[in-house]
């Protein structure tokens, strides 16, 4: 299960009601020793950064997100409205006591961004930054286009990092997250029905272990084990002007996130008056065809120009949500959800929680703000 909690929806830079673009990854295991009705303790959700704008530390005062439990921050690009606020995230992160290791997956520059704040302002990380310049792990990926980051949480429980190579102004990227949970459950029926009570050896042979009876009987784990693996994958995109360059990415995702700055009809004026600058980004319509056209099931479109107010009048003149949604909504049929800063959505992948038969689930969980678990 991932947990989403949007940080910022706005585009190029904030207004009253959205802070420019971050969004929180938490990767919650409804197996987890410690949980309770599928929710992990606050202490234990570790989760992933897509993109770090400007006023973003501030944005996590007002949820339950720890930076102790942060895993990764990924960067999909180097405009400011995606990475400002990068240094000052990292700055609070040290002072806050953090040791653990970080790692960051980026574009080489914000490797030279970091430096020269560093350098300028004494800043002093008391952890190791692990960072990953993506340029350079495409260019050691045997596929050539693609590459992925594998984030290890525990010997049951994974994240990896999928990474693509989107098109915009500046060398751009989307991220598909994808959780895999593993799970050994034990077949009590069958040990019962083989005349094995219940003992200590129940728990060796779910651990993996084979074991001899006091009969001197030997128990092989994979005859009385199943193992069962949840997965769930959300794919979130950086400013990108080609929602097809998703194509393959998309195939088996439960969830698209990507930007969705005007409508058509404002793209197209804003092309037509200057022709020689194209802002290179998606109109809601252009990324609701794609989506509809590779048979996404659940889309939430983020990223607005300023323009757009946050209220939902198709019949105002004032541009708002409506006219985003309205425009998505020529080209999709599927699921639709527009961000709005702090929303929350949880993803449950098509697995032993949720049968393939009835896919993917995204539930809409309210506002951080809201919500104290």
């Amino acid at each position: 299960m991932l947990k989403l909690t949007f940080l910022g929806t706005s585009a190029g830079v904030p207004t009253k009601q959205r802070n420019v673009t971050a969004l929180a990854v938490e990767s919650l295991n409804p197996y987890a020793s410690n949980t309770q009705n599928t929710t992990q303790s606050k202490k234990s959700r570790p989760w992933v950064l897509v993109d770090c704008g400007e006023g973003t530390q501030q944005q996590l005062l007002h949820t339950k997100l720890s930076l102790h439990q942060l895993q990764a921050i990924c960067i999909t690009h180097v405009h400011g409205d995606h990475c400002y606020g990068l240094p000052g995230l990292l700055a609070s992160t040290a002072m806050s006591g953090r040791r653990e290791p970080l790692i960051i997956v980026a574009p080489k520059a914000i490797a030279t961004l970091l430096e020269a704040v560093t350098l300028t302002t004494e800043l002093y990380f008391p952890f190791v930054i692990n960072f990953m310049a993506i340029e350079d792990l495409l260019s050691e990926s045997d596929e050539g286009n693609k590459t992925q980051v594998t984030i290890t949480l525990d010997n049951q429980h994974q994240l990896t990092i999928g990474i693509y190579p989107l098109s915009h102004r500046v060398a751009s990227y989307g991220f598909a997250i994808t959780q895999t949970i593993s799970r050994r459950a034990l077949n009590t029926d069958k040990l019962t029905a083989d005349g094995i009570p219940a003992s200590a050896l129940w728990g060796k042979l779910q651990q993996g272990e084979d074991v001899v009876t006091e009969d001197g009987r030997t128990l092989y784990s994979a005859d009385y084990v199943d193992n069962n693996s949840q997965r769930t994958k959300v794919m979130v995109a950086g400013d990108n002007d080609t929602p097809e360059c998703l194509s393959a990415a998309v195939v088996d995702a439960d969830l698209l996130v990507h930007e969705a700055t005007y409508t058509h009809e404002v793209l197209n004026k804003i092309q037509a008056k200057n022709p020689d600058f194209d802002p290179m980004h998606s109109s809601a319509q252009s990324v609701g065809q794609f989506a509809q056209e590779n048979s996404v099931k659940n889309l939430i479109l983020t990223h607005f120009s300023a323009r757009y107010q946050r209220f939902d009048n198709p019949h105002s003149d004032t541009p708002n949500m409506a006219h985003i949604r309205l425009d998505a909504q020529s080209a999709y049929q599927g699921n639709l959800w527009l961000a709005a800063d702090f929303d929350q959505y949880m993803v449950n992948g098509a697995a032993d929680l949720v049968s393939a038969e009835e896919g993917s689930r995204v539930q809409y969980l309210g506002s951080a703000r809201d919500n104290h678990s």
